[in-house]
């Protein structure tokens, strides 16, 4: 078998993070296989510290319209915690702005049109319209490892998604709020939420998708020795 033949490797290199999604619904039965397969990550002494809550049908509109309309009123909580660095550098700078107007060039948004960048962004709130929201959550007295065990569990659900057939789209704008999230779905208060995920079969016609950001090479982080 070559690279190219390799399902894990396959899955891994078309993973990508996908902002439309077909109105197909993602069967139940295939949402647990994948949380199951999940279960396999590593974690410190085997703690396995992640929580999840998967939202669909009436619920997971009746958020996604509740979130979107607060985010455009600009009644955004506050993130918890600090997602991105607080003072930003190269070549970190570069990548994300290359990012962000990669993304709108796709959409057709120009510069200045600070209306159509809000309503994009309000659509993660929506999961970008995706049949299925999956939020990731730990106790409120885990440390950073934890954070890093939950970071690779996340990963294998999207992996173990591209094998299935299905789209994701990691979601760090859930942050935005960190109350009234567990609060919706009834969570105690001793979670703290960390992120969020779109999860679904991919809208091919979504100029969106069509977007890919570009990753650097090997050769460009990568130390060897020896």
């Amino acid at each position: 078998m070559t690279s190219t033949e390799n399902p894990v490797l396959e899955a891994i290199r078309s993973r990508r993070s996908v902002r439309a999604y077909l109105p197909r619904e993602v069967p139940g039965e295939m949402i647990r296989e994948i949380l199951a397969a999940a279960t396999r990550t590593p974690s410190g002494s085997n703690i396995q510290p992640w929580k999840v809550a998967v939202v669909t049908g009436a619920p997971l509109k009746a958020l996604g319209d509740e979130l979107s309309a607060k985010y455009l009123a600009g009644e955004v909580e506050g993130r918890e915690y600090d997602y991105y660095p607080r003072s930003w550098r190269e070549p970190y700078l570069a990548r994300r702005r290359a990012t962000g107007w990669g993304l709108y060039s796709a959409l057709g948004i120009e510069k200045g049109q600070t209306d159509r960048m809000a309503a994009q962004h309000a659509r993660n709130y929506r999961f970008f319209d995706a049949p299925v929201g999956i939020f990731f959550l730990l106790d409120r007295d885990m440390e950073i490892g934890s954070w890093l065990d939950l970071g690779m569990f996340v990963q294998n659900i999207m992996i173990a998604a591209r094998g299935l057939g299905l789209h994701s789209c990691p979601q760090a704008a859930f942050a935005d709020f960190p109350r009234l999230i567990p609060r919706f779905l009834g969570l105690p208060e001793d979670l703290q939420l960390v992120c969020g995920m779109a999860l679904g079969y991919e809208d091919p016609a979504a100029p969106e998708n069509a977007f890919t950001p570009a990753r650097i090479a090997p050769e460009d982080f990568v130390t060897w020795v020896g």
